[in-house]
């Protein structure tokens, strides 16, 4: 076929690369994307919005199973594994039909396959082995003056730990289960691992989850963590930190494993595993060596901009590396397309991203914990308020919750904000905003909260940081 010429190419067409191209398209760039697999992206397909939608199944489960907390009665409450994962799967391809609709009403081509870079400027895309969606170009040979790197993330493999799709799972496998393991070791405590945990245990599976680190989700917040750490073993999660696992052994229809915490061994039993320790960039068959182009502990090295060591050539999203989030990687090619434009963005401010967990009790945080902020030299002001505290927590019957607040002590700048409890991550947004637009305290202590809501936590939390709560 002739070699076609385009503006902006995207590489990848997660919620990084999709974004990126449409709003390329908007600032009138001739704008094509290249995707091997499936529109959407892992995001869309087997990531965020699959599992979401699993763990609202859970969710159900779980409010059912306790209706009489509520004055309500249900007897008899079952589930059916093969319905959850087929409403799952339904939503994540009307989320992908979505995007593939998105795409055409902005006039970004769709080029089907595997994507190099040969020269600057210059693309190769060989067949994929799925089927390309209707009206998709390729393989060829594509010209454009920017190439947008957005080619996202898979999950990390551990020596001796290699998942086999049957006993060993990754997300992949742990979101389409042929049927609920009875028992589970999840092996690494991040947000995906915590995730499946809570699901899994949920529906009744027995959970261990094994992290190496002396705190189960370590990004955040230490308090918040000892808090969630706590509302997961009453649920009657097994947790071991400051733990690994040695050695994996498979039998016919189970996995054992032998756990190492610096002590002493154990053995434990499970049907299933899963490995969830985190993901690496996919960087590999890009012509990135060929390139040039600088890469760091299998990320793309990348400005502020998408900017990589060369011209014409940017990465986004979860190959530019940490934090690994679909939220991050669209506001990040927005920026990158923007700055191409000349339009002068901000460059992306990491420190105000927020980054959410949405197992029971939810987990959501933005900025500095108490512990980084201190390590920066910040003298801090920390309020705490617990959902115990407020009204509307305590009518949903949710009142397990705790949110925590931090303050430069000098400037009362709001350095970090982080929250554990029922619909945290809804709540977030609103420090983040209060983040970019440099709140200060005395601007919160004087927002009016509406009442009955969750937020008021919010709100109580500031005026505790300054000795000044109010419900407590």
């Amino acid at each position: 076929m002739a070699e076609q010429s385009f503006d902006i190419i995207v590489i990848g067409s997660g919620p990084g690369g999709y974004v990126t191209a449409i709003r390329a398209a908007q600032l009138g760039f001739k704008t094509a994307i290249v995707e091997r697999d499936y529109l959407g992206g892992i995001c869309l397909n087997w990531g965020c919005i699959p599992t979401k939608a699993l763990l609202r199944s859970s969710e159900v489960f779980h409010y059912l199973q306790h209706a009489t907390s509520y004055g309500l009665s249900a007897e008899k409450v079952s589930f059916d594994p093969a319905a959850i994962v087929k409403r799952s799967r339904g939503v994540a391809k009307r989320l992908s039909d979505g995007v593939a609709f998105l795409l055409k009403k902005n006039n970004v081509a769709v080029i089907w396959g595997d994507a190099s870079i040969d020269a600057p400027g210059k693309i190769a895309v060989k067949a994929s082995p799925t089927a390309a969606p209707k009206g998709a170009l390729g393989p060829g040979t594509f010209q454009a003056k920017h190439i947008i790197i957005a080619t996202g993330a898979r999950p990390r493999v551990l020596p001796g730990l290699e998942p086999d799709k049957k006993l060993v799972w990754t997300y992949f496998e742990a979101m389409v289960p042929d049927r609920l393991p009875k028992s589970l070791l999840v092996i690494g405590s991040g947000a995906i691992g915590i995730e499946f945990a809570s699901f899994y245990r949920t529906l009744g599976a027995e959970v261990t989850v094994v992290e190496i680190l002396p705190q189960i989700l370590p990004v955040e917040d230490a308090e918040i963590a000892a808090f969630a750490r706590k509302s997961f073993e009453k649920q009657g999660m097994k947790i071991l930190t400051g733990a690994k696992v040695a050695k994996l052994e498979k039998g016919p229809d189970s996995v054992t494993a032998t756990i190492d915490d610096g002590k002493g061994t154990q053995a434990i039993s499970a049907e299933r595993a899963i490995l969830a320790v985190g993901v690496v960039g996919n960087v590999e068959g890009l012509g990135l060596e060929k390139l040039g182009v600088k890469t760091d502990r299998g990320v793309i090295v990348a400005d502020g901009l998408g900017r990589t060591s060369v011209p014409g050539v940017y990465a986004i999203g979860d190959v530019a590396g940490a934090p690994m989030l679909a939220h991050k990687a669209s506001h990040e090619g927005v920026v990158c397309v923007e700055a191409i434009k000349g339009l002068n963005p901000h460059p992306m401010d990491k420190l105000k991203i927020p980054g959410c967990t949405y197992c029971q009790p939810q987990i959501a945080s933005v900025g500095l914990t108490e512990a980084a902020a201190k390590d920066r030299g910040h003298e801090v002001k920390v309020g705490r308020f617990p959902f115990i505290g407020n009204g509307k927590a305590i009518a949903l019957g949710d009142d397990q919750g705790l949110v925590k607040t931090i303050f430069d002590a000098r400037t009362g700048q709001l350095l970090g904000a982080h929250m554990v409890g029922a619909e945290v991550t809804e709540l977030i947004q609103g420090y983040a905003i209060a983040m970019q637009l440099e709140t200060t305290e005395e601007d919160l202590m004087h927002t009016v909260f509406p009442h009955p809501t969750l937020s008021e936590t919010m709100h109580e939390s500031v005026l505790a940081a300054y000795g000044r709560p109010l419900h407590i």
